[in-house]
């Protein structure tokens, strides 16, 4: 067990200290408070009670209500090492659980010293879990939203100061953890909405069907290959979804044509570009990052490209990336004006653009990138 020799008495309880339990609590709130995402903001939190409780793991489940089940969305300590834990890491439990059938008409923890003389703890012996102790996450109307477990491998009966602990923690925790759910889910409906946008121009335009979900995904391994946090990740999935989306604004006989565009029709399909970001400053929940790849994606490394004609550093890091995903997909796609291109002759053409059309710091990692992602090539045209 993960515990100090001052944290118990000599004959083996836990001895607790009500100023450093203040002190951590304290800490763990401001953790939870400053989180972007259920992981970061509760594990500081699972990993105090395994520290500071006789419990050799501990876990947060949240509902998901797709697959009327509990998900385990982070973890720390040991876990069983049985199939039946490997199922549940994997796929969760099943929200008609005994436990977590009882943790619905329950205001506040439950304690299990042995899980084989509970029906509530129906299965867990087999899991290999042999004490067991769960704490209720509920939404502001109420509804369980997760649970907080902690485990022991041995049946062990749950000390007055390790449940004080216990439902101290988890009661405050939990309801930032519910603050962090909703924003989730928030955060959720956001994309699948701007994912949905996308895909609106796509059942538009039929020539570049696919073409929204392949270069996002691109553009993302490719910020994850440079490091990118998940934040920054997240502001680039938003912007990839909607960069064309100006193009709804486009004349079909324009955007439809099958051969090459005359000035006119040149500059009206330009103009998507103001148009999107017109659109998306209409989305007040759009980060900054977001709305560069709108902005920037057809700027030109050497300053050629358009609305703003910037260069080099002037276009923003979202911007320069993006536009290789986005030109390396427009090249091994078909368009009404030409034929896929393959891989091999896409990316010489990269090459032969960095320093003109790219950014040459990005073409080299970018290239090493396709090599490792398999995309399909096109037909050589």
């Amino acid at each position: 067990m993960n515990l100090a020799p001052t944290d118990r008495g000599a004959d083996g309880t836990v001895v607790p200290d009500r100023e450093k339990d203040a002190r951590d609590l304290l800490n763990l709130t401001a953790l939870a408070l400053g989180a972007r995402d259920i992981a970061s903001g509760v594990t500081p939190t699972l990993e105090k009670l395994v520290r500071d409780t006789a419990a050799g793991g501990s876990a947060y489940f949240q509902a998901d209500r797709r697959l009327l089940a509990f998900r385990v969305r982070a973890a720390t300590g040991e876990m069983p090492q049985t199939p039946g834990m490997q199922a549940v890491a994997a796929h969760g439990l099943p929200g008609d659980t005994p436990l977590m059938v009882a943790l619905q008409g329950s205001a506040s923890p439950l304690f299990y010293d042995d899980t084989r003389l509970s029906p509530d703890t129906l299965g867990f012996p087999e899991l290999g879990v042999a004490s067991l102790a769960a704490a209720p996450v509920r939404d502001a109307q109420g509804q369980l939203l997760g649970a907080f477990l902690m485990h022991t491998f041995e049946a062990h009966v749950w000390q007055r100061e390790e449940a004080t602990l216990f439902s101290m923690i988890s009661s405050t925790i939990a309801a930032l953890a519910g603050r962090l759910v909703a924003e989730e889910e928030v955060r959720v409906t956001r994309e699948s909405a701007l994912r949905a946008l996308g895909l609106a121009l796509e059942a538009r335009d039929g020539e570049t069907q696919g073409h929204t979900d392949r270069v996002t995904s691109l553009a993302v391994r490719f910020a994850d290959r440079l490091g990118w946090t998940e934040q920054q990740r997240e502001a680039l999935r938003w912007g990839a979804y909607l960069h064309d989306i100006g193009k709804i604004a486009i004349p079909d006989a324009v955007l439809l044509k099958p051969g090459l565009l005359d000035p006119e029709e040149r500059a009206s399909m330009c103009s998507h570009v103001q148009a999107g970001v017109r659109f998306a400053h209409a989305l007040q929940f759009l980060p900054p990052g977001a709305l560069s790849v709108i902005q920037d994606h057809h700027e030109r490394w050497d300053g050629s490209g358009y609305p703003r004609r910037v260069a080099a550093q002037a276009i923003s890091l979202q911007g320069r990336l993006f536009a290789l995903c986005d030109v390396y997909d427009a090249l091994t796609s078909p368009r009404p004006y030409k034929a896929a291109w393959t891989h091999e002759r896409a990316i010489s053409e990269i090459r032969t653009q960095a320093g003109r059309q790219f950014d040459p710091a990005l073409v080299e990692p970018f290239v090493e990138l396709t090599e490792t992602v398999s995309t399909g090539p096109g037909q050589d045209a």
